[in-house]
């Protein structure tokens, strides 16, 4: 009988073992590639998402509804803006238990215009305006006789009437009791005479970046005046002398402003804060900026809001405006 010839090879000892590491390493492998393309595939279905969530602002239904800030005798403010101004009481609200009243003016219903809510805190009788805070605009149709209206009644007159420099619009300046900076601006035709709110910030071309991706705003005029040393843009949601605008002002080198503890915000209206806070979160990623508050209603109102500060630190709150009309009845 012949003999078994001897194998070619001798297999090793540990040879299942080696097989299983192999079976491990492609295992681990296979499922690597497929988190892989998982993640890929996962990025590619964001790209639009995003690009989607970017486009929410120029779609939203936006409005400036009001502006903040702290004055030191709210029933004297309330006098010399209803008397100089023309502006009506149209809510107040007292809250002992927060030590801190409120009071909402302006030249017509909140539903369809620009108004001011006073704030006033118990026993705090000034505060510090700051050099960031520029000024207010109201527009009237007799800027000579209003501006003598506010000298009667004792109101400071900063700038008296009279052209703009290098142009024909008529403007004039005066001051309230708590300091705060009031324009006066001509206009043969008026929709709401609260037409301004003007911000100093340290970089133009950064806040517009901001305030047209974050908040959805167009440019509608932009001035600069090189001989001056300063440019100015006018942004909103709408044209200039139909509703009104957050102008901007930049000093040629001028970097940084002090904001002071009087002005506070300004609230814009939005169909979905939610959505719109998300959209804030992105730019501030890209521009600059802070959230203060995550969306969401706020405890015993149930009023929805969020807010955030820009690139220079000013703020910005917005409200859901159902909730908004809601609060109104």
């Amino acid at each position: 009988m012949n003999a078994i010839p001897a194998p070619m090879f001798t297999l090793p000892q540990d040879w299942m073992l080696r097989v299983v590491r192999v079976k491990n390493i492609y295992a681990r492998f296979s499922c690597c590639n497929h988190r892989h393309r998982q993640t890929q595939n996962n990025l590619q279905n964001q790209i639009p998402n995003m690009a989607d969530l970017l486009e929410w602002p120029k779609k939203d239904n936006r409005r400036m509804l009001h502006v903040v800030y702290r004055v030191g005798d709210l029933d004297r403010t309330i006098k010399f803006y209803t008397e100089c101004f023309g502006m009506k009481l149209l809510r107040h609200r007292d809250i002992p238990e927060e030590k801190y009243a409120n009071a909402f003016l302006g030249f017509g219903p909140e539903e369809s215009h620009f108004v001011v809510e006073l704030t006033y805190n118990y026993g705090v009788t000034s505060y510090d305006i700051g050099d960031g805070f520029g000024h207010f605009a109201i527009a009237t149709r007799d800027i000579y006789k209003l501006v003598e209206l506010i000298r009667a009644k004792g109101g400071n007159i900063t700038r008296e009437p009279g052209p703009v420099q290098g142009g024909t619009t008529v403007i004039a300046f005066a001051k309230d009791p708590d300091g705060y900076t009031f324009g006066f601006i001509q206009r043969p035709t008026v929709h709401d005479p609260f037409c301004q709110v003007m911000l100093r910030v340290g970089d133009l071309e950064r806040s517009i970046k901001f305030y047209e991706k974050a908040l959805g705003m167009k440019v509608v005029r932009k001035v600069d005046k090189p001989d001056s040393k300063y440019t100015v843009a006018m942004l909103g949601y709408g044209e200039e002398h139909e509703t009104t605008v957050l102008e901007l002002t930049y000093n040629y080198g001028v970097t940084e402003y002090s904001k002071g503890n009087a002005y506070a915000q300004i609230a814009i209206g939005t169909d979905d804060v939610y959505k719109s806070a998300e959209v804030v979160s992105q730019v501030i990623q890209e521009v600059g900026g802070k959230i203060t508050r995550q969306p969401g209603p706020i405890p015993g109102l149930n009023t929805k809001t969020a807010s955030f500060l820009d690139p220079d630190g000013w703020k910005t709150v917005l409200v859901d405006n159902v909730d908004f009309l809601e609060e109104l009845k």
